[in-house]
């Protein structure tokens, strides 16, 4: 038989049956994965780290423009950069959250002043909105994905931008210097800690201006309430029935647990100083703060003793101290968050330029996972 003409009968035989096509489920293409993302203040780049494995999946660069933005300042801006930057240093990223689809990155861009969303594949900015005052600070996404909630810290002020054109549609008064806003567990308000001016020695307190919580409508931003404190008001986690809210505040060595509905601080924790966090005068703290970062799960918190190079896990209603995970000497711990599981805390070195993943239930570090230069604020987020 000639071979020609037999392969020519078998592909006229397939050509005939019908095949389905092999394609993946609709639910596995539009799988994301669960990521830590990490800011790296100083070197303007954001890092993305596998929520499960702690495994560095990538960096990207979120101030490709910054020396143009720098060069573009008008005389009054570029002094107040040149003075800001004097106080804290080159920070350049100091907040990031992912849309929900996990394309789009919205960034607070610190000393730049502004914020930007860049496409997570391609790294191209979509939008950039410059903010009133001179410096962008701590940020929050809704629920929805659809307004970008940021402190312009020195204008006294929260600014609202929707994250599907850039454009600033909404902003509420604040204290002095307003830092981390959160929403609350259903969604419906917004909570801004304002730290007064952190430039001021500690004896000038009466002039750093208002210390307080404030609290808005989610979709009005109307003031639904404000909470007065003696010292600046740091990171805050809210129990998932808004009723007590866990806090730190401006040179405590420790935190506080405030009731919500009373509008009262109930119990104040004193937290172990290290020797060289004791030696420290209250003035030479960061930024005011002895210890920064705060997160929870269940009733366990992870707190970050910023002064004195450890983490701490305590023990709710309690409030007793369960294990200490010590770093060296200047290592910074800045910030702290709950892994997507709840099983794991992951504070920021910042002068170690890692981060620490913590497990809750032992105590231990389990695993320190380089990342860029001066990691500071640490949010979940999924990537697609």
């Amino acid at each position: 038989m000639n071979p020609a003409r037999t392969l020519l009968a078998v592909l006229s035989v397939l050509a005939t049956i019908s095949v389905p096509a092999v394609t993946a489920p609709a639910s596995q293409a539009d799988a994301l994965r669960d990521v830590v993302i990490v800011g790296n203040s100083t070197a303007g780049t954001v890092t993305f780290l596998d929520g499960r494995t702690f495994g560095n999946i990538r960096t990207l660069d979120v101030t490709p423009d910054k020396q143009q933005r720098i060069d573009e300042m008008d005389p009054v801006r570029r002094a107040a950069y040149e003075t800001i930057r004097k106080e804290v240093g080159d920070k350049f990223v100091d907040d990031a959250h992912l849309s929900p689809d996990g394309r789009t990155i919205f960034v607070s861009r610190g000393n730049l002043g502004d914020a930007v969303a860049v496409d997570v594949a391609s790294g191209q900015q979509k939008w950039r909105v410059r903010l009133d005052g001179f410096k962008a600070d701590h940020a929050t996404l809704s629920p929805d994905g659809t307004r970008f909630v940021i402190s312009a810290i020195t204008a006294q002020k929260v600014q609202v931008i929707d994250t599907a054109t850039g454009r600033v549609t909404g902003s509420f008064a604040t204290g002095s210097y307003p830092h981390e806003n959160m929403y609350s567990p259903d969604g419906g308000r917004i909570y801004n800690m304002s730290i007064g001016l952190p430039s001021l020695p500690k004896w000038m307190n009466w002039a750093k201006g208002a210390k307080q919580i404030t609290v808005v409508d989610a979709r009005t931003l109307q003031q639904v309430r404000t909470y007065d404190f003696e010292y600046g008001v740091r990171p805050a986690v809210i129990t998932p029935d808004e009723r007590t809210m866990y806090l730190q505040l401006s040179y405590l060595n420790g935190f506080a647990e405030f009731d919500l509905v009373a509008g009262r601080i109930t119990r104040t924790v004193q937290m172990p100083f290290s020797e060289a966090g004791r030696k420290l005068k209250e003035d030479d703290y960061p930024q005011n703060s002895a210890h920064h970062g705060m997160a929870m799960s269940g009733d366990k918190l992870c707190m970050a003793g910023t002064i004195d190079d450890y983490t701490a896990i305590v023990s709710r209603p309690a409030l007793t101290t369960d294990a200490f995970v010590h770093y060296p000497v200047g290592a910074l711990p800045y910030w702290s968050l709950t892994s997507v599981d709840g099983n794991h805390c992951f504070v920021t070195l910042s002068n170690l330029d890692a981060v620490s993943v913590v497990d809750y239930r032992t105590g231990r570090e389990v695993a320190r996972v380089p990342v860029g230069d001066f990691p500071q604020r640490l949010r979940l987020g999924r990537l697609a």
